[in-house]
């Protein structure tokens, strides 16, 4: 009390006002709003990205972890950050004769498909005898593909993968693509089409939506029946085209777009889109980039595109992974997946595999995958990769998948 009332009493001297209490001890400087504001702002920030981060880790399907920020950083439009520090390591293993391939689909050693030797058998001379006549069931086996890189491959010889009906319905062949990536031989796998059907299957992601008339997966009530799977094309904002399937729009279809076109009757065919509507016999269209090879040529694109132009690779690397899928003069298909390859010999690849038409579909290695399946009991199908480093987790299609990807199916 005696200290307080000395306070109290006291007196200012001559000359000396009291100070006036400083008014930011009441209420917040305008800094410190802004501070406060930009908190509040982080704060929210983390959450989202907490959120949405975790949702895409979180969703059903294989994919792993990278390859799920990947995806999640392209949807939210960080896609150049994964181009441009993202890095691609390749490790071919150099081949070896006999060795087996992964999931022991076949050996490299194995009896080739009797009557064709590797080689250009295609260009033999007039007045030999060329590859017998297919029957009403089924296509004659096609000949070799050429040499891309000499020596050629010990797997440059059509190996059997799956059969239908006592009948060769997948071959597969490998093939080194130049000179440079020789020790990493590219998978070329040949499909049937009267042997085998085709289904386009929607992703949850790519397109996304829902309502579609097939699910994201192989149902359970095919597996008996399913014969092998790949991917499709880059996500739809990449892709420079649409998709369309049983009469719905997920993106517009895009006219002069390399087009995968799937009909009711279970055949595909590959064409530059020109036509408006799609007819009532198609059951889908999958567009992405333009045609590689046309007219059993390589195009214009292929000779004067840049990288950008065929997908922006992980890292920017021009070999990567990478797949394309064409249509023979016979209506066979041919699909070719490699892990060093450029769009030139993607495209060198696939047309020396007897395409007429043909389109890239996924590069970068979480996406691109050629699937065969075994069947050891009733409604179990087991995968098996067709090359030896291919990255995807192998039963990926056996769930919800992210992105669209195509179901072989026997007829």
């Amino acid at each position: 009390m005696e200290i307080a009332s000395r306070f109290a009493n006291r007196v200012e001297p001559p000359g000396q006002q009291s100070r006036p209490l400083r008014q930011g001890l009441s209420r917040p400087s305008g800094r410190r709003r802004w501070v406060g504001a930009a908190g509040a702002v982080i704060v929210v920030l983390l959450v989202w990205l907490t959120w949405s981060i975790g949702g895409a880790l979180t969703a059903p399907g294989s994919g792993s972890t990278s390859a799920r920020l990947a995806e999640w950083a392209r949807s939210n439009g960080l896609g150049w950050a994964v181009t441009g520090t993202g890095q691609i390591h390749h490790r071919p293993k150099p081949l070896v004769v006999g060795r087996t391939r992964a999931g022991g689909i076949l050996r490299v050693s194995a009896a080739p498909v009797p009557g064709h030797r590797p080689g250009p058998a295609h260009r033999m001379p007039r007045n030999r005898p060329g590859p017998a006549r297919p029957t009403s069931s089924h296509r004659a086996v096609p000949a070799a593909v050429p040499p891309q890189a000499h020596p050629s491959s010990p797997g440059a010889v059509w190996q059997p993968l799956v059969s239908v009906h006592g009948k060769p319905a997948i071959l597969a062949e490998f093939v080194r693509p130049d000179a440079q990536h020789a020790n990493a031989p590219v998978g070329v796998a040949w499909l049937d089409q009267k042997l085998v059907r085709l289904v386009l299957h929607p992703g949850y992601n790519v397109p996304g939506g829902s309502g579609w008339s097939q699910p994201s997966q192989v149902p359970a009530s095919e597996r008996d029946s399913l014969l092998a799977t790949f991917n499709s094309g880059f996500k739809m904002v990449d892709s420079n085209g649409g998709y369309w399937q049983d009469g719905r729009t997920a993106v517009q279809l895009r006219r002069g777009a390399a087009s995968m076109v799937l009909y009711k009757d279970g055949h595909l065919d590959v064409v530059r889109w020109n036509a408006g509507t799609p007819g009532p016999e198609v059951a889908a269209v999958r567009q992405n980039l333009d045609l590689m090879v046309d007219n059993g040529a390589i195009t214009a694109e292929v000779t004067n595109g840049t990288t950008r132009t065929w997908g922006n690779t992980v890292g920017n690397a021009t070999f990567v992974w990478r797949t394309a899928l064409g249509v023979r003069r016979d209506g066979s298909l041919v699909f070719v997946a490699g892990s060093s390859l450029s769009a030139y010999t993607l495209a060198n690849v696939v047309r020396d595999a007897g395409a007429v038409r043909a389109m890239e579909l996924d590069i970068n290695q979480s996406w691109t995958n050629f699937i065969t399946y075994t069947h050891p009991g009733h409604g179990v199908a087991v995968p098996n990769m067709l090359t030896m480093d291919e990255h995807p987790n192998p039963y990926r299609y056996l769930q919800p998948s992210a992105r669209d990807f195509v179901a072989v199916l026997s007829r």
